[in-house]
C-alpha cells in the first residue's frame, strides 16, 4: 500500500499554525444512531435434536409385561390347551364331562383358556409418551415466536451533521458536513440466517411425526393415558439407561425453559457536541482545509519562491567555498557539504548556535588541510 498523502499535507503545515487555526474553530457536531438486532435462542433446538435419537432407541425397544387373561370357556371355545388348563382341571374335577377307565382318556366340559398379551402401559412409556406431547407443544410455541420475529428488520443506522468555522489568517473558512450510514447486508444471506432457525425446526418436526408412528406410541395413543408430572419418579430403568438419562435431562430442560430467551436489542443514541467526537471533526475540518489549501495559487507560488531561495543560498554557500580554494575537486566538495548535512540532520538535538559553530569548525578544518597540502 502507497504511503498516504495526507502526511505530506501535515508537514506542509508546521504545528503552531494548525493549533492556531483549531484554537479558533468554532463548530457544532451532533450524531443520531439506531440499532436493531433480533439474536435467536437456539438452545432448545440443540438439546432436542441430540435428544431424539435416544428417544427413538426406547421406542424401538419399549419396557413391557406380559398380562395372563384367564377366563373358563367350554372346550370348544378353548384356543390352546396349556400345562395351567391341565392344572387347573385335576384341581376342578367338577369341569370334567367325561373319563374313560380303559383308555385313561379326560373330556372336560369345560376348561382354563389363557391369553398371554404384551403390555406396553408402563410408567417409562407413559413418561416418554408424555415427553413427545411436550415436545410437540413447546416447538409449536417457540416455532411461532420465532416466525413473528421474522417480520423485524435489522438496523444499524448513524447520521453525522456538523458544521465548523475559523477565521484564520486573512481566510474565513467554514465547513458543513452530513454523513449518513445504513446497514448494507446482503439481504439474502439475512434471509437465510433466518431460515436456517425454521428449517432446523421444520427438520425437528418430521423427526418428531416419526417418533409418534412407533408402534409403541401409537398402542398408548388409542389408551388415552393418564400424562405424566413431575417430579419424575426414579425407576431402575430410568436411573441406569442410557436413553432414559437423556430423555430426563431433556424433560427437565422444557419444564425450566419455557420462557422466550431470544434478544431483541433495539436501541437509539443521540450526542451533541461529545467532546471526543467534536474534537475528531474539528481535526477532519483541519484536514479539510489543508486539502483545499493544497491548491491555493499563493500558497504554490510561495512553496515555490521558498525552493528558489534555498538553491540560491546553496549556490552562494558553494561558490563562497570554492572562491577560498579554486582547487577543491568535486569529491571534496562533496565531501564538505556532507559534513555540513549531517549537522543539519540532527539539528533537533543542537541549537543554531551549535549548527553554526559545528559547521565553522569543519570549514575551518577543512581549509587548514587544504593550506597545509598548497605548502607542500
Amino acid at each position: 500500500m502507497e504511503e498516504l498523502k495526507i502526511f505530506d499535507l501535515y508537514e506542509k503545515f508546521n504545528t503552531k499554525t494548525a493549533e492556531e487555526f483549531m484554537d479558533k474553530i468554532d463548530s457544532t457536531v451532533d450524531i443520531k444512531a439506531e440499532y436493531e438486532k433480533v439474536i435467536e435462542d437456539t438452545e432448545w433446538i440443540e438439546i432436542m435434536e441430540e435428544t431424539v435419537p435416544y428417544i427413538d432407541n426406547i421406542l424401538r425397544n419399549p419396557n413391557r409385561f406380559i398380562v395372563n387373561e384367564e377366563e373358563i370357556v367350554k372346550i370348544e371355545l378353548a384356543r390352546k390347551i396349556t400345562v395351567e388348563s391341565i392344572k387347573h382341571l385335576s384341581k376342578n374335577t367338577n369341569l370334567i364331562q367325561d373319563y374313560d377307565k380303559k383308555t385313561g382318556d379326560v373330556r372336560p366340559s369345560k376348561i382354563l383358556n389363557i391369553n398371554k398379551e404384551e403390555n406396553y402401559d408402563t410408567y417409562e412409556n407413559r413418561f416418554i409418551y408424555t415427553l413427545i406431547q411436550n415436545m410437540k407443544f413447546f416447538i409449536n410455541k417457540k416455532k411461532k415466536a420465532v416466525e413473528e420475529r421474522q417480520k423485524i428488520s435489522e438496523k444499524n443506522n448513524k447520521e453525522l451533521s456538523y458544521t465548523g468555522n475559523s477565521n484564520y489568517s486573512k481566510e474565513k473558512v467554514e465547513i458543513s458536513i452530513k454523513l449518513s450510514t445504513s446497514l448494507n447486508s446482503d439481504k439474502n444471506n439475512k434471509q437465510n440466517n433466518k431460515e436456517n432457525v425454521l428449517e432446523r425446526i421444520e427438520k425437528l418436526e418430521r423427526k418428531i411425526t416419526d417418533l409418534t408412528c412407533a408402534e409403541v406410541y401409537k398402542i398408548i395413543d388409542k389408551k388415552h393415558i393418564t400424562l405424566v408430572t413431575s417430579p419424575i419418579k426414579k425407576t431402575n430403568v430410568i436411573l441406569k439407561n442410557v436413553n432414559f438419562q437423556y430423555a430426563v435431562r431433556l424433560w427437565n430442560f422444557l419444564q425450566t425453559n419455557l420462557d422466550d430467551k431470544s434478544k431483541h436489542i433495539n436501541q437509539k443514541e443521540e450526542h451533541s457536541n461529545k467532546e471526543e467526537l467534536k474534537k475528531l471533526a474539528d481535526e477532519t475540518f483541519l484536514l479539510n482545509y489543508l486539502i483545499l489549501n493544497s491548491i491555493d495559487k499563493d500558497a504554490i507560488e510561495n512553496e515555490e519562491t521558498q525552493r528558489e531561495l534555498k538553491s540560491q543560498s546553496m549556490t552562494q554557500m558553494i561558490e563562497r567555498i570554492v572562491d577560498l580554494n579554486s582547487e577543491l575537486s568535486p569529491k571534496e566538495l562533496k565531501e564538505l557539504i556532507a559534513d555540513k548535512y549531517l549537522v543539519v540532520k540532527y539539528r533537533n538535538i543542537a541549537t543554531i548556535g551549535e549548527i553554526q559553530r559545528i559547521f565553522k569548525e569543519h570549514i575551518e578544518e577543512y581549509m587548514r588541510k587544504i593550506g597545509e597540502k598548497n605548502k607542500c
